[in-house]
């Protein structure tokens, strides 16, 4: 476990990889290119993994600077690499049909932080989290998982859902690695092939979607419900 009260300078760490990781999440709701999606997840993923380590060094947890290498490995690069090919795949540059525009979608965003804010102070009490670390590890989870639901809800194309999947275990993995530090070593490693495995079976599920309809849009999908 992390030690209380909190070194100034891990404290210092630990906010600017959160706060860093929500705005990179806000470059992905705020863009059309897929190529800045994927930048952006690539920089975000490596600032998990870079706080992953930062906790395991000041908690003293070694088995943490594994799950960051992981971390930084697959997530980091493995990920992007496999979406970097679905994309020159599927010959497509930008999000096409979008439900809501980009500065209505970053508005809608803020909102969704300043609810997580909200929220976080509620539960800073009863949940026994003392000190601003963990009320912003909390707040930043909340609206990082919000602002991967909403790229899910607004973004049609499925490479955008992929990365708005990918945006909200992000935000889970963040609010983890500093809130509950001890997390069994067999359990990061299950969650991160559960994550390979989703975009795996999305890959498979954008390939359908090219044979069927011509497009890597998710609108056609509509046509299935009875």
């Amino acid at each position: 476990m992390l030690p209380a009260p909190l070194d100034p300078l891990a404290s210092s760490l630990f906010s600017l990889t959160a706060i860093a990781t929500l705005l990179l999440a806000f470059v992905m709701l705020g863009s059309r290119w897929l190529d800045n999606y994927l930048y952006a997840f690539a920089a975000q993923s490596w600032a998990i993994a870079a706080l992953g380590a930062a906790v395991g060094y000041f908690a003293q947890a070694p088995d943490l600077y594994l799950i960051a290498a992981l971390t930084a490995l697959f997530r980091g690069l493995v990920l992007p690499y496999l979406i970097w090919r679905m994309i020159r795949r599927l010959q497509i540059a930008r999000e096409l049909h979008e439900t809501l525009r980009p500065a209505s979608a970053l508005v809608v965003g803020a909102l969704a932080v300043i609810f997580s804010l909200f929220v976080s102070h509620a539960l800073a009490g009863p949940l026994g989290l003392g000190g601003t670390v963990a009320i912003l590890a909390l707040t930043v989870m909340m609206a990082t998982v919000l602002i991967g639901f909403l790229m899910l809800a607004i973004r049609t194309e499925a490479v955008s859902q992929i990365f708005g999947l990918l945006v909200l275990e992000n935000g889970v993995r963040l609010g983890a690695q500093i809130l509950i530090p001890g997390m069994p070593l067999l359990i990061e490693l299950v969650i991160l092939a559960d994550v390979l495995a989703a975009v795996a079976c999305l890959g498979v599920l954008v390939r359908y979607l090219l044979t069927q309809f011509g497009t890597a849009s998710t609108a056609g999908l509509k046509r299935l419900v009875g």
